[in-house]
C-alpha cells in the first residue's frame, strides 16, 4: 500500500500556511485530497466538456427535454431516496452564509434548524477565506469557536441544541489554484469537501449528526453520479458506512430541472433532497438560452416565483422529491432589516412572510433565510402551516409539468432604464466586494451573492445582444450599456470608501454587458484577481 509520503509526491501548496492552518493541512488530510484529485479530476473535466458541447447545441436552437434514456427511472415509483439522517428530519428554517468566524457563531446561535455554511456563492475564494473557513468549522463542531473582537465576545449558546451543520463546497467548474497535484490545480469542490469531510466526519457522527453537504451548480445526473462516487470513496477511506454522508442538491440550472428524478436516483443512499436555488436558476435560464430571442426576460424585479417557468419548476421539484420521500427545500429570503425606516421595513417583512407562506402551502419542507432576524418570520409561517417535521406526505399528484411548462417564458413586465441601472449597481457592487475578498454584499437592504450578480450581467448581455427597446423607447445597444455602466461606476466610486475597486469591477463588467464575450461564470472571470499564489511548497515538507 502506498505510504503517505509517496502519495504526497507531486503535491504542492502555493498559499501561505500559518500555525492555525496546520491542523487543517495535515499530511494525512493533504494525502486524501491528492487521492480525490487523482481518482476524479479526469471525470470532472470530461463532464465540464459535456457542458460546452451542450451549450453549443442550445446556441443552435435545440431545447432541453426529459431524457428518453432514463424514462424507466422516472416512471418507476418503487425506488426512494434515503431516510432523513439524524439532524435532518426537520429542516423548516435554514440560515445560510459564509464561514468567517463571526458568521459561524451568529448562525449557530440563530433560532433555526440548520446552518448552511457556504464555501461557494457567498464566499470569495481567497486562500485565507477558504482555509480559515475550514478552521472555523472544525472549531465550531468541537465547540471551540468562541472569540473576542474588540470589546465584544462571540460565544456559542448553551441553552439549546445547535442547528445542524451543512456545508456547501464550490461547484465542479471552479478550481483551487493554491493547491496543485501533479502540476494541475485541484477542483474547488474536492478541496472543500475533502478537508471538511476528512477532519470532521467521525466527530460529527460522535456528536449525533453527520457529514452533510449542499451540492451546487450541477447540470446533469452524471455530475451527481460523480459526487456519489466521491462520497463512496471518502466513506470507505475513513471506514464509515456508505450512506452516512448526505447531499442536498440545489436545482439551480434549467438543465438539472429536467433530470431531478435522475439526480436523486444517482445519490439514492446519500440523497437529502433538492432545493430551489431561485436566483441561480433565473441566471441559468438566461445563460443557456442567451442566443435565443424567445427567452428574453424583463427587469429582474418582474421575474418572481409566480411567473410560469418558475412556478412550474417549484411544483415539479416538490412533486419529485416527495415521490422519492426526500426533502423539497424552498428558496432564499435575502432581505436585511431596514432599521431606520419602519414603514419600509414592515413592507419588506410582509413580502418575506408572503413568500414563505407560498412555499409552505406549495408543499416545501423548509426554507432559507440570509439574516437571523428573518428566522422568526419563516418559523412562524412553517410552524403554523407545517405542524409535522416535514410534509413529504404532500404528494402533489395534481401536478402535470412538461417541457413547455419549464420553458414557458410568458413573463409580464418591461425592460426599463431603471432596471438596467439596478442591474449595473448590483453587478458592480457585488464584484467590487468580491475583489476585496468579500462574497456576501449588502446592497439596498438585500444580501446579494454571486447568483444575483450573475442574473444582472446576463440580463444586460441578453438585452444588448438582441437590441431590445426599453419602456422609454431607447434601444439597448453596446454604446448605451457602456454609457450607463460608466455613470454607475463613477457614482459608486465617488461615494465608496477610499481605495474601493469599483473601476476595476467596471473594467471586467464592461466586457460582459456588450452582447459579445460571455464568461461562463463571473467567479471564474475574477478569480485570478484574488489568488495569491506564492512560491511552491511541497506537501511532503508539511
Amino acid at each position: 500500500m502506498a505510504t503517505t509520503d509517496s502519495i504526497l509526491q507531486g503535491v504542492n501548496i502555493l498559499g501561505t500556511i500559518n500555525d492555525s492552518h496546520k491542523k487543517i493541512l495535515s499530511k494525512d488530510a493533504v494525502a486524501f485530497l491528492a487521492l480525490l484529485h487523482r481518482s476524479f479530476n479526469g471525470t470532472r473535466k470530461e463532464l465540464l466538456q459535456r457542458r460546452v458541447i451542450r451549450q453549443a447545441e442550445l446556441d443552435k436552437g435545440s431545447l432541453p427535454d426529459f431524457l428518453p434514456e432514463t424514462k424507466h427511472i422516472r416512471e418507476n415509483d418503487a425506488w426512494k431516496g434515503a431516510k432523513p439522517a439524524p439532524g435532518l428530519i426537520d429542516r423548516r428554517v435554514e440560515i445560510t452564509g459564509p464561514t468567517d468566524r463571526k458568521m459561524v457563531v451568529n448562525a449557530l446561535n440563530s433560532n433555526v434548524w440548520t446552518y448552511m455554511a457556504d464555501l461557494e456563492d457567498s464566499s470569495a475564494p481567497t486562500w485565507d477565506n477558504m482555509i480559515n473557513g475550514q478552521v472555523n468549522l472544525y472549531d465550531a463542531i468541537r465547540k471551540q469557536v468562541d472569540f473576542k473582537q474588540g470589546e465584544k465576545e462571540y460565544k456559542l449558546r448553551t441553552d439549546r441544541t445547535l442547528p445542524t451543520l451543512i456545508v456547501r463546497p464550490r461547484g465542479w467548474h471552479l478550481e483551487e489554484k493554491h493547491f496543485t497535484v501533479d502540476g494541475e490545480p485541484i477542483s474547488g469542490s474536492l478541496f472543500d469537501f475533502g478537508l471538511y469531510f476528512f477532519h470532521n466526519a467521525k466527530e460529527l457522527i460522535a456528536r449525533g449528526t453527520g457529514p452533510y453537504f449542499y451540492l451546487p451548480k450541477m447540470e446533469s445526473h452524471l455530475e451527481a453520479r460523480l459526487w456519489n462516487d466521491v462520497f463512496n470513496l471518502g466513506q470507505d477511506y475513513i471506514a464509515i458506512p456508505r450512506g452516512t454522508i448526505r447531499g442536498t442538491v440545489l436545482i439551480e440550472t434549467i438543465l438539472a430541472a429536467f433530470e431531478m428524478d435522475e439526480i436523486i436516483y444517482e445519490l439514492r443512499d446519500h440523497s437529502a433532497g433538492l432545493n430551489c436555488g431561485r436566483w441561480d436558476y433565473i441566471f441559468s435560464v438566461i445563460k443557456k438560452f442567451r442566443q435565443n430571442s424567445n427567452f428574453i426576460l424583463p427587469d429582474r424585479s418582474a421575474v418572481t416565483m409566480t411567473v410560469p417557468f418558475m412556478d412550474a419548476y417549484v411544483k415539479l421539484l416538490i412533486q419529485t422529491c416527495h415521490k422519492r420521500q426526500v426533502h423539497a427545500m424552498g428558496g432564499m429570503a435575502a432581505q436585511i432589516p431596514i432599521k431606520d425606516d419602519k414603514a419600509a421595513n414592515d413592507k419588506a417583512m410582509e413580502g418575506v412572510y408572503a413568500d414563505k407562506l407560498r412555499e409552505a402551502k406549495a408543499g416545501h419542507d423548509g426554507t432559507w433565510v440570509a439574516h437571523p432576524a428573518l428566522a422568526a418570520i419563516a418559523s412562524e409561517v412553517f410552524n403554523k402551516h407545517m405542524p409535522t417535521p416535514n410534509q413529504m406526505f404532500v404528494r402533489r399528484e395534481d401536478v402535470k409539468i412538461g417541457q413547455n411548462d419549464l420553458l414557458n417564458m410568458n413573463v409580464p413586465g418591461k425592460i426599463t432604464e431603471e432596471g438596467i441601472r439596478k442591474n449595473l449597481n448590483i453587478g458592480l457592487g457585488y464584484m467590487e466586494g468580491w475583489l476585496r475578498g468579500v462574497g456576501c454584499v449588502p446592497i439596498n437592504y438585500l444580501m446579494e451573492d454571486a447568483a444575483t450578480a450573475e442574473v444582472s450581467r446576463s440580463q444586460l448581455w441578453q438585452w444588448v445582444k438582441h437590441g431590445v427597446p426599453t419602456a422609454e423607447g431607447k434601444k439597448v445597444d453596446k454604446a448605451y450599456a457602456l454609457k450607463l455602466l460608466k455613470e454607475q461606476a463613477d457614482e459608486l466610486a465617488s461615494k465608496g470608501a477610499k481605495g474601493n475597486k469599483y473601476h476595476l469591477a467596471a473594467q471586467y463588467f464592461s466586457g460582459q454587458v456588450t452582447g459579445e464575450d460571455y464568461a461562463d461564470f463571473l467567479t471564474s472571470l475574477l478569480y485570478n484577481e484574488i489568488t495569491s499564489v506564492g512560491s511552491s511548497s511541497p506537501a511532503s515538507k508539511l
